[in-house]
């Protein structure tokens, strides 16, 4: 018994067709015949009753397909291991992250178990991260929040307050937290428009009937930092993107119940590519463990 002449009958028996199972294997109609003939002439066996136009399986036929099914499932199964592992040997995952502190840990294990994958990192706010992502330009997103989540698979990654930050110098540098009132008073320092943190910011002093003074605007969270060091104003960032820098100081805003709540995303007609998955599985198993397998 030949894999050739299983693999014929199987296809022919599938697609009911000599002419259909020839194309399925990009081979000639005499080859698929000559194949299933062969196996019937050895094993002294009809698989098929030809009629004119149309095959049906004799019994012995039937009961042979219900094997080569599992045979060629299985064979199926194999393949997808090896081509798994092999794509996630090799290739690149192009990450656009609002702030790469929050993959930090899943980075690093991911790095571990997939050391043969590439990392590219771009830095981004909230509309540009979506904007590269509906452009497949970048694969996997991490950002504040999510105004539409229709085209995405989401994963929460954490729930952060939104702070102030002042230079050490600054007048309310002393102050562990301010009414978010008192701040009509000072000059503010803060991202650009598509940045998700200063739209809620706004949307908040606006509710509040708060006027802001927007004395500076910079283009990214690092120019941000750099400019309030300098002693030009205040800013706005989630905690968990402060990071501890000497020159500047951490200030809560009193009673604000304003949080980023950050995300990984992807589309999700892009959930099942090999990379993007294991991502979001090693994501997954770090918040199992650190909830000591409550959630899965």
């Amino acid at each position: 018994m030949r894999y050739v002449q299983l693999r014929a009958f199987h296809h022919v028996a599938l697609t009911g067709s000599f002419s259909m199972a020839a194309r399925a294997l990009h081979l000639t109609q005499p080859a698929i015949s000559d194949q299933v003939r062969w196996l019937e002439e050895e094993y002294d066996v009809a698989l098929f009753v030809r009629k004119r136009r149309q095959i049906e399986l004799t019994p012995a036929g039937a009961r042979l397909l219900v094997t080569t099914r599992r045979l060629f499932d299985a064979e199926g199964e194999a393949l997808d291991v090896l081509q798994e592992e092999r794509s996630l040997r090799a290739g690149v995952l192009r990450i656009a992250a609002d702030s790469v502190d929050h993959v930090l840990d899943v980075l690093t294990v991911f790095r571990e178990r997939f050391p043969g994958i590439q990392i590219k990192i771009v830095g981004g706010n909230s509309h540009s991260i979506v904007e590269a992502l509906l452009a497949y330009d970048v694969d996997i997103g991490v950002l504040g929040e999510l105004l539409d989540e229709r085209p995405f698979d989401v994963f929460p990654l954490n729930v952060s307050p939104v702070v102030l930050f002042a230079a050490r110098s600054h007048p309310l540098a002393t102050r562990e937290s301010v009414p978010l009132e008192a701040l009509s008073a000072w000059p503010l320092v803060m991202r650009e428009q598509g940045s998700r943190t200063r739209q809620m910011f706004e949307k908040l002093a606006e509710a509040q009937g708060v006027p802001l003074r927007f004395a500076i605007e910079a283009e990214g969270r690092e120019a941000v930092r750099r400019i309030v060091a300098a002693g030009s104003g205040l800013g706005i960032v989630s905690e968990a993107e402060f990071d501890d820098d000497p020159r500047l100081v951490k200030i809560a805003l009193e009673h604000q119940p304003l949080s980023m709540h950050e995300k990984l995303i992807c589309l999700k007609d892009r959930r099942n590519s090999k990379s993007i998955h294991a991502f979001f599985a090693t994501a997954r198993s770090l918040t199992r463990e650190a909830s000591g397998g409550q959630f899965s």
